[in-house]
């Protein structure tokens, strides 16, 4: 009776372990006869450059050896002085959605003393050419625009330390960027099961990422985009409980096992 309950729960404990392998990124790095660790490896034949689409929010900034010819975009330079103090991440602040100019559902921004511009299907390269364009118009060459996108804006859901809106201020980031930022995974994600929701023009799709694949590297996902939606899936041992007290549970389960073991022993060996 005894071995059978010390083996049942041995096989309890057991099921409870988590493999290296489902919690290692970028698995059989070490597998010589599959992958070199100085191989190169090429990024997807994709285009990165972004296309601005409805909702998403850019940086514009004037410059001019004229100050009195960027009077008018003074606002601006405020919005950039206040960006100092702002901080990017989880928390939910966000200097640029106030700062920033927002691409309406038209796809257009407004800018000062020009009005509005169609930016939306543009990479950020057009659209700032385009603007250019449209203040060359008034002031002749002597106002230097740059376009840029505000940061990166991203969501984290499911088994993320930190779930919610995320920001990147750069302009490219990589899907270990993202989950860096966001504080990394807990250990009761599936890595080899994350989604990803991403938008394309009029829709959606979902796709599917397997972070313990080196394969990851050359994906066409290995970069995020604006406006991503990641979404971590939790392993079936979440029912034992959360990452932070998997362990404590654990040790009560196992000590709950041995006093139970040693009641059956008293009571057998008392008979």
């Amino acid at each position: 009776m005894i071995r059978r309950l010390f083996f049942v729960g041995l096989i309890a404990l057991a099921s409870s372990c988590i493999s290296n392998k489902r919690i290692t990124y970028l698995q059989n790095l070490s597998d010589s006869t599959t992958y070199n660790l100085d191989e190169f490896i090429p990024f997807a034949k994709v285009d990165y450059k972004y296309i601005l689409q409805p909702f998403d929010i850019v940086q514009i900034d004037f410059a001019s050896s004229d100050p009195l010819l960027v009077e008018g975009f003074a606002f601006q330079r405020g919005q950039q002085q206040g960006m100092a103090i702002g901080g990017g991440g989880g928390a939910g602040s966000d200097p640029l959605y106030m700062n920033g100019y927002s691409i309406d559902e038209e796809g257009m921004v407004e800018i000062p003393r020009i009005g509005k511009v169609k930016i939306a299907g543009m990479n950020e390269e057009e659209a700032k050419n385009l603007v250019q364009e449209k203040i060359n118009a008034f002031f002749k060459d002597d106002v230097y625009v740059r376009l840029r996108m505000a940061g990166i804006r991203y969501t984290t859901l499911g088994e993320f330390n930190s779930v919610g809106v995320q920001i990147i201020y750069k302009n490219r980031a990589t899907i270990f960027d993202a989950l860096a930022n966001s504080g990394e995974t807990s250990i009761l994600g599936k890595k080899n099961r994350m989604f990803l929701i991403r938008q394309y023009g009029e829709g959606v799709k979902i796709h599917q990422i397997n972070l313990n694949d080196r394969a990851l590297l050359a994906s066409p996902f290995y970069f995020i985009q604006p406006n991503d939606i990641l979404y971590l899936e939790p392993m079936k041992i979440r029912q034992f409980g959360a990452a932070d007290n998997l362990t404590a549970s654990l040790a009560l389960f196992g000590g709950i096992l041995a006093s139970v073991l040693l009641i059956v022993n008293l009571v057998t060996g008392g008979i």
